[in-house]
C-alpha cells in the first residue's frame, strides 16, 4: 500500500458519502484529511491548514468546483497547490472547463481508492509539501 504519511489533503464535496469515501481511503494511507461542504466552506478552512493537494467537486451549492478552484489559483500562497476537480461527467467540456479554471487533474467519480491516492502521490512524489512561512 502506498504510504503517504503526514500528507495534508483537503476534499470539497457536498456529499457526506463521497467526503466520508475520501477520508477513508486517504487516513489509511496515513494522509491528514481536512474536509470542506463547499467552496466557501473550503475557503475558510484553507488558511488555517494549508493543505499540500485539494480535492474539489464541480457540482456544488453556493460557489462551484470551478469558481472554488479560481479563487484557489488566484491566491499567491495557494497558487502552486495542486488541485483535482471531482465530477460524475467525463466529459471534455467539462475537463477543459477544469483546465481554465486551474485545475491540475480531473477524477471521476465514482472514485476507486487506488485513483484518489495514485493522483496524491503523483502531486506530491509522496512527500509533504515543504511549507515556507
Amino acid at each position: 500500500m502506498v504510504n503517504l504519511s503526514g500528507i495534508k489533503v483537503m476534499v470539497i464535496d457536498d456529499s457526506n458519502t463521497i467526503r466520508r469515501s475520501a477520508e477513508i481511503f486517504l487516513a489509511q494511507a496515513g494522509c491528514q484529511v481536512v474536509l470542506a461542504e463547499d467552496g466557501f466552506d473550503a475557503l475558510a478552512k484553507i488558511a488555517d491548514h494549508a493543505p499540500d493537494l485539494i480535492f474539489v467537486d464541480i457540482m456544488m451549492p453556493r460557489l462551484d468546483g470551478y469558481q472554488t478552484c479560481a479563487l484557489i489559483k488566484k491566491n499567491p500562497r495557494l497558487k502552486a497547490t495542486p488541485v483535482i476537480m471531482l465530477s460524475s461527467k467525463d466529459g471534455l467540456f467539462d475537463r477543459a472547463r477544469g483546465r481554465l479554471a486551474g485545475s491540475d487533474e480531473y477524477l471521476t467519480k465514482p472514485f476507486t481508492k487506488e485513483s484518489l491516492l495514485r493522483s496524491v502521490a503523483n502531486y506530491t512524489n509522496g512527500r509533504p509539501a515543504s511549507t515556507n512561512d
